[in-house]
């Protein structure tokens, strides 16, 4: 069965650009060590319990090059990768796969989410630049958050049981210490916070 097709709305992303619901640029429960996360805008699944429903939209949020970004993420010392969540990022796989190589050749390593299955994107029908967004991946968390399976645990690295971490890069093997019951609170300069987790939730306000 093929996916929808890419929303309209992702034509008018600037090449080189993303449009993005969130960014942390130190995190420490979305995925092995101290990371930085962006959660990209527009989904098409809408599950049912989605910690972001915020990020089904595919209008414009937040726009940024992948340059800028890139130097955001490489500018703390602390983070030793990013993570990709969203929304789906693979809707957005050509531009997060140019901002994967960019970190990866200082040394960072590179983690995202998925609604779709490893199957699904590896086949003619995923979304556009999926294979090259997969070249750069060191972990993919893939399958749809499904409520009926959901976790809420310090054992299960996955927030639903039907999801699956695939470890690319050998190195990681053992690096699986994160868990779906951990959560996060960011509080800026502002007073807006965000809470965040490994399940990918993202609460602002």
């Amino acid at each position: 069965m093929a996916h929808p097709a890419p929303p309209e709305a992702l034509s008018h992303i600037p090449s080189g650009s993303l449009n993005i619901m969130g960014y942390v640029n130190e995190s420490e429960v979305n995925g092995p060590g101290c990371r930085a996360v962006v959660w990209v805008q527009g989904c098409l699944l809408h599950c049912p319990g989605c910690f972001n429903p915020a990020s089904w939209s595919f209008e414009e949020n937040q726009l940024v090059t992948v340059e800028d970004l890139a130097q955001r993420i490489l500018a703390n010392p602390k983070n030793q990768g990013v993570t990709f969540s969203g929304g789906e990022p693979f809707w957005q796989a050509t531009a997060l796969a140019q901002l994967a190589a960019l970190v990866k050749a200082e040394g960072l390593t590179v983690m995202s989410f998925t609604g779709f299955t490893l199957e699904k994107l590896r086949s003619v029908d995923a979304p556009p630049g999926a294979q090259n967004l997969l070249d750069q991946l060191d972990i993919l968390i893939d399958g749809p958050f499904v409520e009926s399976q959901a976790v809420n645990s310090p054992d299960s690295p996955v927030s639903s049981r039907n999801q699956r971490v695939h470890i690319f890069n050998p190195a990681l093997d053992n690096a699986i210490t994160w868990a779906s019951d951990q959560l996060e609170v960011h509080i800026f300069k502002d007073g807006s916070r965000i809470v965040t987790g490994y399940r990918g939730q993202l609460l602002t306000d």
